[in-house]
């Protein structure tokens, strides 16, 4: 760990309590002995007491708050939090870290701030991907724009951007909010939140924590898989808010754990991550300049896996001792916005962004002889990108809009690999020291229109990005081409796409549609399994490709307690090069939900149904996955019920996949061989599982 890294975590231990699951405990028994709220907002008649599937709200945009109870039951990530919104996939390895996929793309081309920051993971073989750092309920809202329609939110979103968000209020008077929340579930699941904020006029503090822990699950077929994990995370802010109109906030964050995988030889026994942010933001009363917003973050992650922790040690032809590997990413970051407005018709955001960071590696293949931690670590590369971006909102007539962006990047990355692993040996590295810059551009115009005074909104938009390959692109999933040993030299993305739907909302029924085509020009490939004379490896293809599919969302009140809510969603994709489907795509699937709500009780059921899958390429994918073959459709029903006893109180429960049905997702990592456990072709998804939660406010 690098001495800043050091000194960011000596400081907010200084500040946190020393374990996230205390600073739970404490902020929940706070809420308990707490008086009612009185300004807790009340539901909306079309709200969900326990939210099975967010809806769009807006064009192309999907906000939802992650404090609220929801089924199935995501493990405490963010990438299983997201899946519960139409057009979102998880690529599950075990009980928590999966990779989201939208509309079939994964990886970097779904953008993802925290908080406004960028954090990447350290494993070469993303076994920490960005959302395995994310705690959903430690935020108040997440923010999901579908397609290459915002410039807004950094470099490459080709498919979509994520944001997970708080909401800072400044106190107009002394006194303090708290959340807490408590969960219990099966297989040994047991997740605690809480957030606690006091403040005053002029200053505020916020400290949140949570921890959560499962054992193994079982799936339907009643075999165990390999799946445990234990995860905290703390985090901290101190802000000073002289006015209305102006904040300053320091932040910092702490976070650790282990998963147990059940796709590979490997367990995390590490995920540590310190953070620490500056923010600033005044609002201004300019004839042309409305606010700007100042922002700088630091981010490191320690990440460690072995082979026997977690797991029985079993002695393979690969791996014959025990081994470590112990990556780390240092990455830093800055931002500045400001607000114009041109009247009363025009509106922008224009700013810069920066983002820098710096991965190493040191590793063992015998632990015991040669201990990890007496090793040195070797950078393998580092990344910059510097953008510049500006966004306008121009109003058409009385009920129109015009959204239009542009976006230019200037990307450098550096292969600091001297040798490569090829096989059992290593060879000297053919990029070594290699430097690369490109400047890459992107940009969209969107209009919207309102008919009927309102009800119906309509919208069409073209999008286009160029996006850099990542770290696992060019250095680690796919390390090389199909003619030479590094894949350093691989072309960027570039995506050029139509999003277009409608929205109706009244009263009782409100549903949204969008729909996209996309053709992507040198889309890369992973590849697994490919022969290059006497072995097989992987390695990175630049093809051309294109997508199409949508997602609609619904829901009907027929009566004031009783609603429905139905979902669709379906992306198709071809390899235009191979004239062959695109691989990873998710199948045709389908949700329909009903509830039924009093003022104090709930009670709910959720359908959902999955297409088979039958369009695939076996070893081709993503940094994430590679197609395994055909997969069979299922179906899967869920109840849940919830009681709110008084204001500030709800308690729900739960049963997921009540027929206790055995099913693994096409988009899964293939099982591996795990002693002790049963393997499967790919990795099943829990079988029956109940939960019963607690939310309090105060």
């Amino acid at each position: 760990m690098s001495a800043v890294a050091t000194g960011v975590r000596l400081a907010l231990r200084s500040i946190m309590p020393v374990g996230a699951a205390t600073l739970a405990q404490c902020l929940v028994s706070a809420t308990v002995l707490a008086a009612p709220a009185s300004d807790v907002p009340s539901t909306r008649e079309l709200e969900q007491v326990v939210v099975t599937a967010p809806r769009m709200t807006a064009p192309l945009l999907v906000v939802t708050d992650p404090k609220q109870p929801r089924q199935p039951l995501p493990a405490h990530d963010g990438a299983d939090y997201l899946k519960a919104i139409p057009g979102f996939s998880v690529i599950r390895k075990g009980g928590t870290d999966g990779d989201p996929v939208f509309r079939g793309m994964a990886a970097s081309r779904v953008n993802l701030l925290i908080d406004g920051q960028q954090v990447l993971g350290g494993c070469g073989m993303r076994m920490d991907p960005p959302t395995a750092y994310v705690f959903p309920e430690a935020y108040d809202r997440v923010v999901v724009i579908k397609g290459p329609q915002t410039v807004l939110q950094g470099p490459g979103n080709s498919a979509a951007s994520v944001s997970f968000e708080r909401s800072v209020k400044r106190f107009s008077e002394p006194g303090a909010v708290g959340t807490g929340s408590v969960l219990g579930g099966s297989f040994g699941r047991t997740d605690l939140v809480g957030d606690l904020r006091l403040g005053t006029p002029d200053v505020y503090g916020q400290l949140t924590g949570t921890r959560a822990e499962s054992d193994d699950y079982t799936d339907g077929n009643g075999n165990e898989v390999h799946s445990r994990y234990l995860r905290w995370s703390g985090n901290a802010a101190l802000g000073w808010t002289p006015d209305e109109r102006t904040r300053l906030e320091l932040s910092g964050a702490l976070s650790d754990g282990e998963a147990a995988y059940a796709d590979r030889a490997m367990d995390g026994v590490k995920f540590a991550r310190d953070n620490v942010g500056l923010r600033f933001e005044r609002q201004l009363a300019g004839t042309h300049l409305q606010g700007i917003e100042a922002q700088a973050y630091y981010n490191y992650v320690d990440h460690v896996m072995d082979n026997y922790s977690l797991r029985e040690f079993a002695p393979s032809m690969t791996m014959p001792f025990r081994s470590v590997s112990n990556p780390d990413r240092e990455t830093t970051g800055g931002r500045f916005t400001a607000d114009l407005a041109f009247g009363e018709r025009i509106s922008a955001t224009v700013g810069v962004d920066l983002q820098e960071n710096r991965h190493t590696l040191r590793s063992t293949m015998n632990e015991t002889l040669m201990p990890y931690e007496a090793m040195g670590r070797a950078e393998d590369g580092r990344f910059r990108n510097a953008g510049v971006f500006g966004e306008l909102t121009l109003a058409a007539g009385a009920s129109g809009r015009v959204i239009t962006g542009l976006r230019i990047d200037d990307w450098y990355a550096k292969d600091s690999r001297e040798m490569l692993r090829v096989g059992m040996t290593s060879v000297p590295n053919p990029t070594a020291d290699e430097e690369r810059n490109a400047t890459l551009f992107g940009g969209f115009g969107r209009y919207e229109r309102d008919l009927a005074a309102g009800p119906f909104t309509v919208f069409a938009g073209l999008g286009h990005v160029e996006r850099f390959p990542d770290y696992w692109e060019l250095l680690s999933a796919g390390k090389e081409t199909a003619s030479g040993l590094s894949a350093f030299n691989a072309r960027p993305e570039k995506t050029t796409q139509l999003d277009t739907g409608l929205l109706y909302e009244s009263s009782r029924v409100a549903f949204s549609v969008s729909a996209f085509y996309s053709e992507v020009q040198d889309y890369i490939l992973i590849q697994s399994n490919y022969p290059k004379g006497m072995r097989r490896t992987t390695i990175t293809r630049n093809v051309d490709a294109s997508t199409w599919g949508g997602e609609a969302d619904g829901v009907y009140a027929l009566l004031p307690s009783l609603k429905l809510t139905g979902t669709l969603a379906y992306t198709r994709g071809r390899n235009e090069t191979d004239a062959a489907p695109l691989a990873q795509m998710p199948p045709l699937e389908a949700r329909l939900g009903f509830e039924f709500t009093q003022a104090k009780w709930s009670a709910g059921a959720l359908l959902r149904a999955v297409a088979a899958q039958d369009r695939y390429v076996v070893n081709q994918g993503n940094i994430v996955g590679q197609d395994l073959g055909p997969t069979a459709g299922f179906t899967v029903l869920s109840l849940n019920g919830g009681w709110r006893p008084r204001t500030g109180v709800l308690l729900t429960a739960g049963v997921d996949n009540l027929f206790d049905r055995a099913y693994a997702e096409h988009l899964s990592r293939g099982g591996a061989m795990v002693s002790g456990y049963v393997q499967t072709t790919q990795v099943n998804e829990p079988g029956r599982t109940l939960w019963l939660k607690l939310n309090l406010a105060y």
